[in-house]
């Protein structure tokens, strides 16, 4: 009652937000990691008119911007071409005056090494109302996730954050590196790579000990994450070696030592892994959330688009007659969802079910009905056509009247085989499955990146359309080295049928199996998993 309470004063004090246009967020977009962005800053996204954002803030961060906010890129990458400040302060104060909300989405945290004090001012003087939401910053954010603590009761009492990359219209350095040098047990450096000589020739010739462990990490909290370790005197060059780039946080002080044993990012089952995530668009964001939880970066690569039948007359009048049937089975959570919804446009919901059984294919579909306190009768031990339709023949089923509420064009072993067996089955479209309409920038994206180390497919529709989607050959081609793995046995086929042998068929026909199985084959392998 509280929490719903506290909703709807949100949801007021968000309309009334909204009423105030031309106004700037300089909103931390945190280290990279999506989850660790702020809540508040997710909020303010969905509601932007505009955003504005960097280099160094993940771009799937924007998934959270709504359909009609218009995105403006302003680059700030280290040694790239980007955005002059004065022009971005520019933009800042003319969409503002415009009566847009705007985001400023930056790298980390707004006021550490961001800029945003900069932008702030600027803003300030133009008279334009603004706010500052505080973000994650890379400098307690990488070491953390390379299991380094920047304080430890044992090691380390004080820590310093020090700029790598000073503006160069200065007038000299403001960095006092006699007094630097030793000033806290830990130092890290924001933006070093390009001047890590020369850090590193400041510090020892000002008294910091040689043999100081030290970490670069770059990519920290992100699955391209790369954690080097060597003393101060030799971190220069271990960095030239192992081709150590922008961005990268630079640590100094004993609590390196504990990263041996403190590591956990890394140790992640699927770190450093890049998987192509082929389901639809709406689903891929849950299997794309788990892989990620396993320190693998997913793509997303959305080869098919659920979409209404070409006719709702069969399911109509099916959801009409629902009284006359014994059972209602649902063969995959699309069904159970489209099913549901269509119960509703029919002026009728979730009550009409009342005294009917009902069946489905598997776990994550039979979910989606628990999680709206509906109890599903029978789900069969083997996750796939022919195990519903063995457990459904142990039921009874002659003389029995079945509901099959599926995707338009799907296999027929369920429908065929109760009808054989003395039972009344009407098979109802209630969604069919295609190409998705727009052309997925992720294919761009692709070429001349880093290779793919795994790809999923989920249903035999997803196979079919990747390859009609890609073509032929090119399709081959990016599946070349890659791990296939497939989601059963007749998801399976249909890509072998296709000329391509799975390196892993899930036993467990689920999502869960599927990244399990996925799992079992690279530690199987023993590969190394550092990023390439």
């Amino acid at each position: 009652m509280i929490k719903e309470e506290e909703k709807r004063y949100t949801d007021n004090a968000m309309a009334l937000c909204d009423r105030e246009r031309g106004k700037v967020y300089l909103v931390g977009a945190g280290p990279g990691d999506v989850a660790l962005l702020t809540l508040r800053g997710k909020e303010l996204l969905g509601r932007a008119d505009v955003v504005v954002y960097d280099f160094l803030a993940n771009e799937d961060l924007l998934e959270f911007c709504s359909e009609r906010a218009e995105l403006i890129y302003v680059g700030k990458q280290g040694g790239g071409s980007s955005t002059p400040q004065d022009e971005i302060n520019r933009i800042l104060i003319r969409k503002a005056k415009e009566g847009a909300l705007v985001v400023r989405l930056k790298g980390g945290d707004p006021f550490i090494f961001g800029r945003g004090g900069e932008e702030a001012e600027a803003l300030a003087e133009a008279g334009i109302p603004f706010e500052i939401v505080p973000g994650v910053s890379s400098a307690v954010a990488a070491p953390a996730y390379a299991g380094i603590p920047l304080t430890h009761r044992r090691l380390a009492s004080s820590v310093s954050i020090i700029t790598g990359h000073e503006d160069p219209s200065k007038r000299g350095s403001r960095l006092r590196w006699d007094r630097l040098a030793n000033a806290s047990d830990t130092l890290v450096f924001l933006m070093g790579v390009k001047s890590l000589e020369k850090i590193v020739f400041e510090l020892l010739r000002n008294g910091r000990d040689s043999r100081t462990p030290s970490a670069l990490i770059e990519w920290g909290t992100t699955p391209r994450q790369r954690t080097l370790t060597a003393p101060l005197d030799r971190i220069s060059q271990e960095a030239r070696r192992e081709g150590i780039r922008p961005p990268a946080v630079l640590v100094i002080g004993d609590v390196v030592s504990l990263r041996e044993r403190l590591k956990w990012f890394e140790a992640r089952p699927l770190f450093g892994r890049r998987v192509l995530v082929t389901r639809s668009r709406e689903q891929a964001s849950g299997l794309s959330a788990f892989l990620r939880s396993l320190g693998a970066e997913p793509l997303e690569l959305p080869t098919i688009e659920i979409r209404d039948p070409r006719d709702w007359t069969s399911a109509d009048q099916a959801i009409d007659g629902l009284e006359s049937y014994d059972w209602v089975l649902f063969t995959s959570p699309n069904g159970v969802s489209r099913f549901l919804g269509r119960l509703k446009v029919r002026g009728r919901d979730i009550r009409d079910l009342k005294g009917k059984r009902l069946g489905c294919i598997g776990p994550a579909t039979a979910r989606i009905l628990e999680q709206k306190d509906v109890r599903v009768d029978l789900v069969p031990r083997e996750y796939r056509a022919e195990g519903l339709l063995e457990a459904l023949s142990q039921e009874g089923v002659k003389g029995r009247r079945f509901l099959l509420p599926r995707a338009q064009d799907a296999r027929d072993i369920l429908p065929q085989g109760l009808r054989r067996q003395g039972g009344h089955v009407d098979v109802v479209p209630i969604y069919r499955t295609s190409r998705p309409r727009r052309k997925m920038s992720i294919l761009e994206t692709l070429e001349g990146e880093r290779p793919i180390d795994a790809v999923t497919f989920t249903s035999s529709s997803t196979v079919r359309n990747f390859f009609d989607l890609l073509g032929l050959e090119r399709g081959r081609e990016l599946l070349l080295g890659a791990v296939v793995a497939c989601i059963g046995p007749i998801t399976a086929k249909t890509v072998q049928d296709f000329g391509i042998s799975p390196n892993v068929v899930a036993e467990t026909y689920t999502l869960e199996g599927l990244v399990q199985a996925l799992i079992s084959h690279f530690q199987g392998r023993n590969e190394e998993r550092r990023p390439r």
